[in-house]
C-alpha cells in the first residue's frame, strides 16, 4: 500500500516532529514512568488526535489507512508506551460517537481531541481480563444518578484521564447486564493507584477504585444493560490498532539491527560480513512483508465490512501474526546488537520488553485463536 500525496506530505509533517520534538526526549519520558501533558495538544495540532472522528466533534474523517501512518511513523520511537497513552481515546471514545447522546458527545469528544482533556477505557478487573461478561463493578439507579462501586486494573492513561469510559453491570449476571458509563476523572469517591509495568513506562497506568462514586443518569453511553455488545466491537478496532503497531515496531528493529551490522566491526569486518547475520536479517525482512501485507490485506477488510465474522477472526489472527513478528523481530535485533541490545537506550531493547503487553492486550493469543474459530465454525 502506497501513500497518496497528501499522506506523503502528513508522513513528513509527523516524522519532522517526532524527529526534533520526541526522539530526543523519548528515553528520559520512559525513565520517568511519563510523558509531558502538553505533548497531548502539540499532536492534536498535527492533527494526530482528530483522526477517524466526525467533523462536528471536532475530528477529521478518513480512512484507516491514515491512522497507519500515524502509528508507524510514531512508533520509529520504539516507545509503546507514548502510543498507549497518547491514543489511548482511541478506545475510549468509539462507543461514546457510536451510540453516546448528541450532548454527552459535545461534552466528552471535542476537548479530548483537542488534546485538552485525556479519555481512557475501564474495563479490566482483578478477577478477570479478557472475560467481560463476567465484571463485576456495579452502577445502581439512584434518582438522576448512577452510583458505581467496584475495581478496574491495568488501565491505560487511568492516573490523568479526565473522562473514562467504564463497563459496569447495570443488570443481572452475564453480558446481557452490562453498561458504559462516561465517569469524570474528579468524581469524588474515585481513587487511583498507580502500577509497576515491565514495559509501555512513561505510559500511565493505574489501577481504579470506585466507591460510591455518582455520575449523572445521562452520563450513561447509549441504552442500559446494552453494553456488551459495544465493548466487543471496540475490541475489534483496539486489535487492529495494536496490530500495526506490532509491524511498525517490528520494521524498527530490523532498521536498528542492520544500521548495527553495518557499522560494528568484529574479528576485522562488519558485522554484516558474516552469513549467520544477513540471514538473521533476512528472517526479520520475511516475515515483515508477510506481516505488513496481511495487516493492509485484513484494513481494507474490516473497513469494508466490520461485522463481518470472516472479517473478525482474520483481524484475531492477524493481531496473532503481526505480535509474533514483532516477538521474533525484538530477539533477532537484541540478538545481532549483543551487548547493546541489552542496554537501555536501545530501541530494540525497549520493544523486546514490550513484546508480551501486545500479545496479551485486546485478548490474549489464545483468546484470539477461540474468538477466531468461534467466527468461522459451521
Amino acid at each position: 500500500m502506497h501513500d497518496t500525496a497528501e499522506q506523503a506530505d502528513f508522513r513528513a509533517s509527523i516524522r519532522r516532529w517526532v524527529d526534533a520534538e520526541v526522539l530526543p526526549h523519548v528515553a528520559a519520558w520512559d525513565e520517568a514512568g511519563a510523558f509531558p501533558r502538553a505533548l497531548y495538544r502539540r499532536a492534536a495540532a498535527l492533527g494526530l488526535l482528530q483522526l477517524g472522528y466526525p467533523e462536528p466533534l471536532g475530528g477529521t474523517p478518513c480512512s484507516l489507512a491514515w491512522r497507519l501512518v500515524a502509528a508507524e511513523e510514531l512508533a520509529r520511537t520504539g516507545a509503546g508506551g507514548l502510543l498507549a497513552s497518547l491514543f489511548s481515546h482511541n478506545i475510549a471514545l468509539p462507543p461514546l460517537v457510536a451510540q453516546g447522546s448528541a450532548a454527552l458527545q459535545q461534552r466528552v469528544v471535542p476537548p479530548v481531541l483537542a488534546g485538552e482533556a485525556v479519555a481512557a477505557l475501564a474495563v479490566t478487573e482483578p478477577g478477570g481480563g479478557s472475560d467481560v461478561a463476567r465484571l463485576r463493578t456495579s452502577a445502581r439507579r439512584d434518582g438522576d444518578h448512577w452510583v458505581v462501586d467496584g475495581e478496574k486494573t491495568f488501565i491505560t492513561s487511568g492516573l490523568r484521564a479526565d473522562w473514562i469510559t467504564t463497563a459496569v453491570r447495570t443488570g443481572g449476571p452475564g453480558a446481557g447486564g452490562i453498561s458504559l458509563i462516561m465517569v469524570p476523572g474528579d468524581a469524588p469517591g474515585l481513587t487511583r493507584t498507580p502500577l509497576a509495568k515491565m514495559g509501555w513506562w512513561c505510559s500511565d497506568t493505574a489501577a481504579l477504585h470506585f466507591q460510591g462514586v455518582r455520575v449523572p443518569a445521562d452520563h450513561l453511553v447509549g441504552e442500559e444493560n446494552a453494553g456488551f455488545r459495544m465493548v466487543m466491537a471496540n475490541f475489534n478496532g483496539e486489535r487492529l490498532l495494536l496490530a500495526a503497531g506490532a509491524v511498525s515496531f517490528a520494521q524498527v528493529c530490523l532498521d536498528e539491527a542492520t544500521a548495527w551490522a553495518l557499522q560494528r566491526q568484529t574479528f576485522g569486518q562488519p558485522l554484516v560480513a558474516h552469513q549467520a547475520i544477513r540471514h538473521r536479517l533476512m528472517d526479520m525482512r520475511t516475515q515483515l512483508i508477510a506481516a505488513r501485507a496481511l495487516l493492509h490485506e485484513v484494513t481494507a477488510r474490516f473497513e469494508a465490512a466490520p461485522a463481518d465474522p470472516e472479517v473478525i477472526a482474520d483481524l484475531c489472527l492477524l493481531k496473532n501474526y503481526a505480535t509474533a513478528t514483532m516477538q521474533a523481530c525484538a530477539d533477532h535485533a537484541v540478538h545481532i546488537l549483543g551487548g547493546m541490545g541489552y542496554m537501555r537506550g536501545t530501541r530494540s531493547e525497549r520493544i523486546y520488553r514490550e513484546v508480551k503487553v501486545m500479545q496479551i492486550g485486546g485478548g490474549a493469543t489464545e483468546i484470539m485463536k477461540e474468538l477466531a474459530w468461534r467466527q468461522l465454525a459451521p
